[in-house]
């Protein structure tokens, strides 16, 4: 074995364990499905309502070197909201159209930490067949072993060309508030 050889096989060696080293350090995490939820609020000139799922199907990944989230993927079943009114989730699935398009995702390009826990993660929200991208800011608590991930925001129905349903010849409201709590454990 020549001391070239011998100097390559060294590096090989030294970039399988950065690699493999690289690779350990992050974690994929699953959000409970019996504790996390989505929710979803709109309004009507009539009156108000909020839906809830807990068919959240959440992964991130977690970097156990930085103790940070790294990316996070979300996808939700429309039809799994439930208003407490079997003919308005009926409505709902109807105005989207929840059969051609039965899920509503996320999925982030980027996330940022902020000092005070803050999350900030850009991405690419597809809903009613339309992908767009936003902006989720989110508030973390926890580690690892048991990490909540809460946050809020606001969409315009008429950006994923979703007519605005209407009662009594009055529309809803265009924008639909969401809300919404992961929870993650080891």
């Amino acid at each position: 074995m020549t001391y070239r050889s011998t100097l390559r096989g060294l590096a090989s060696l030294m970039l399988i364990s950065l690699l493999l080293a690289a690779t350990t350090a992050s974690k994929k995490l699953m959000a409970d499905k019996k504790t996390s939820s989505v929710t979803y609020t709109m309004h009507h000139p009539l009156h108000t309502w909020d839906a809830v799922s807990h068919d959240v199907n959440c992964a991130i990944m977690y970097d156990e070197a930085t103790k940070t989230i790294t990316s996070v993927a979300v996808a939700i079943k429309i039809a799994s909201f439930d208003s407490k009114d079997s003919n308005r989730d009926s409505h709902a699935m109807e105005v989207l159209d929840g059969i051609r398009y039965p899920n509503v995702t996320f999925v982030s390009q980027s996330i940022q930490t902020g000092a005070d826990g803050t999350l900030t993660a850009t991405g690419k929200l597809t809903f009613h067949g339309v992908t767009r991208p936003t902006v989720l800011v989110c508030t973390r608590k926890g580690d690892g072993n048991n990490l909540i991930v809460t946050g809020d925001f606001a969409i315009r129905m008429t950006d994923f060309a979703i007519e605005q349903p209407s009662l009594l010849g009055m529309k809803a409201d265009d924008a639909i508030k969401l809300k919404f709590t992961a929870y993650f454990n080891e």
